[in-house]
């Protein structure tokens, strides 16, 4: 036990730290970060100069592009298109979408604001066009054509068509077509060549953002408040240190490298790792619980381009090449976008690996099974938090004879705790007798020191994955429990399953065989107390899930100790 007492000493000792250094991160100026020029040759053609009729200096021009002028910015139309899943906004300069509200899902749990994805807050669009001066792109002003803008009854699709021309003769539309009960929208080109001569256009589909924490509340903190977010922010930040922290930035995918992330911090200093050419594969921008992709068809050359544009924004792309389209023909090109929630069934059927991007980190392994299982028990029950119950106590069922040893280990060491204080003040001196004596103890008794340690070690893998399947489930934000949790993806309001999980940590270490020497027994009394804090800032899903958890085992301890205590009660024949 003295191992396990060590390991949690350096857990906590660790985590001190790590608190004290996120803390000093919050409150530390932050250094003004350096812009790094984009060197791709698909990023500069998909950013070239656009048409004279449209130049203008606009977000997403590059260095080279981007000119001088004191003739006003030309503004497009503002279109709104409505599904039974989707708002979203459409502007005719550029045929861009640069807002999509979800339906669905709240701003917050008692809001009635639709949850905005894609918007100006954060300069996150899904832009498209052709490379090149010849073809229109995301600068270009296109040309609205009738049309449907909502989804009617009784219809499972409809378009709205945007009309722009090239040079040489170049005539394109730009087709958005929404369904029913989906969050993908189906962006099409359609190109003809009325000019006298071959072209051999490449198209671009990209998703832009500026790189910042996504918070769906924006109003001002009070002073507490802003104490309490502080505190709040070194917790995360030494969750992000141990890896349990949701993902935000980009992320590619192809069938030769699956599945890769793209850190805003690599790009900012030029090492983005990631496929640049591939005949499959999609790019996408992941945040907590949702997710937007440009998704093209297989069998189709691509080219990936991840990077910084000097104006500080991020832009993921994938530039697809057409072949020629001789004088005369017509041509067409899609890819479709997903901007919705990371809620699997959806994400398995877009695209092949698109599941993945629901972040497990690197226990993926156990956490998918978990969240199986968590889903068929709220089919089952049809609450999630009853649902978070059932998978705890069939947890503890599986590792039963596990947990069954550790609490055997630790009721005899608590048996034979007073005489090891009195080898310890026995023997204060001479720690090499100490030892020799207390490891005679151990074998008289038949008790391993380690005993208790092994079966605890072996199922932190799965605690651990269990925490980053309630973490990242989209299906627990704004899901109710019971009576005050009317949500499980936020902290408890009243802190109510926090106290609770204090108290069942305090009992739980007065249950535990007290360490001999007096410093130790000291830290392992405050400890729970200490640990507490995180448990207040947890979302109450976690907090129910480790409070069950919790009650249970000392259920099951208090159950063995009792079975010990009585057996060494009664006198052998």
């Amino acid at each position: 036990m003295d191992t396990q007492r060590l390991i949690l000493f350096f857990v906590f000792s660790f985590s001190l730290f790590m608190l004290w250094t996120e803390w000093e991160k919050e409150y530390r100026p932050k250094p003004v970060a350096s812009v790094s020029t984009p060197a791709s040759t698909a990023a500069k053609s998909a950013d070239a100069v656009p048409p004279p009729s449209v130049r203008t200096a606009v977000p997403g021009m590059s260095t080279a592009s981007a000119v001088t002028s004191t003739e006003p910015a030309i503004k497009g139309e503002l279109v709104q298109v409505q599904t039974d899943l989707l708002d979203l906004e459409l502007d005719t300069l550029g045929a861009s979408i640069n807002k999509v509200a979800l339906r669905k899902h709240r701003e917050t749990a008692d809001s009635e604001k639709h949850l905005t994805l894609l918007g100006p807050e954060h300069q996150y669009a899904a832009q498209s066009g052709l490379t090149g001066e010849g073809g229109p792109n995301h600068r270009t002003l296109w040309k609205l054509l009738p049309g449907e803008r909502r989804l009617a009854e009784g219809k499972d699709q409809f378009e709205v068509r945007m009309r722009a021309e090239g040079r040489d003769g170049l005539s394109v539309e730009k087709i958005f077509t929404l369904k029913r009960d989906s969050y993908l929208v189906d962006v099409r080109f359609e190109l003809r060549n009325n000019g006298s001569a071959p072209i051999e256009p490449n198209a671009y589909f990209q998703l832009t953002h500026d790189g910042k924490e996504v918070t769906p509340n924006q109003v001002a903190p009070s002073a507490a408040q802003g104490f309490l977010d502080g505190i709040k922010g070194a917790i995360e930040g030494v969750a992000r240190s141990f890896g349990a922290q949701s993902y935000l930035g980009f992320a590619a995918y192809t069938e030769e490298k699956k599945f890769q992330k793209v850190t805003f911090p690599d790009l900012d200093k030029g090492k983005g790792d990631y496929v640049k050419q591939s005949k499959d594969g999609w790019v996408s921008f992941v945040q907590h619980y949702f997710v937007s992709a440009w998704i093209p068809a297989a069998d189709q050359a691509r080219e990936f381009v991840v990077e910084k544009r000097p104006d500080g924004v991020y832009v993921a792309r994938i530039v697809m090449p057409m072949a020629a389209i001789a004088p005369g023909a017509t041509a067409q090109i899609s890819a479709p976008l997903f901007a919705g929630p990371q809620e699997q069934n959806r994400l398995r059927e877009a695209a092949p690996g698109f599941d993945l991007v629901v972040d497990y980190g690197w226990l993926a392994i156990i956490a998918w099974p978990l969240f199986w299982l968590l889903e068929k028990y709220h089919l089952l029950v049809g609450n999630w938090g009853v649902a978070i119950i059932l998978l705890t106590v069939t947890i503890k069922l599986v590792f039963f004879p596990l947990s069954a040893a550790s609490y055997k280990s630790m009721a005899k060491m608590k048996l034979v705790t007073p005489r090891l204080t009195k080898l310890r003040e026995m023997y204060a001196n001479d720690r090499m007798r100490m030892n020799q004596a207390m490891m005679e103890l151990y074998k008289t008794e038949k008790i391993n020191p380690l005993g208790g340690c092994f079966p605890v070690l072996v199922q932190i893998p799965v605690f651990i994955a269990l925490y980053w399947v309630l973490l990242a489930a989209i299906e627990l934000r704004h899901a109710p429990f019971m009576l005050w949790i009317t949500d499980l993806s936020v902290r408890d309001p009243f802190f109510v399953l926090p106290l609770l999980m204090t108290a069942s940590m305090v009992l739980q270490t007065k249950m535990n065989p007290a360490p001999p020497d007096p410093v130790q027994a000291k830290v392992m009394a405050v400890m729970p107390y200490v640990f507490s804090i995180f448990f207040f800032f947890f979302p109450a899903g976690l907090v129910l899930y480790w409070l069950v958890n919790n009650i249970l085992s000392i259920s099951q301890q208090w159950q063995i100790q009792r079975m010990f205590e009585q057996a060494k009660a009664t006198p052998k024949r």
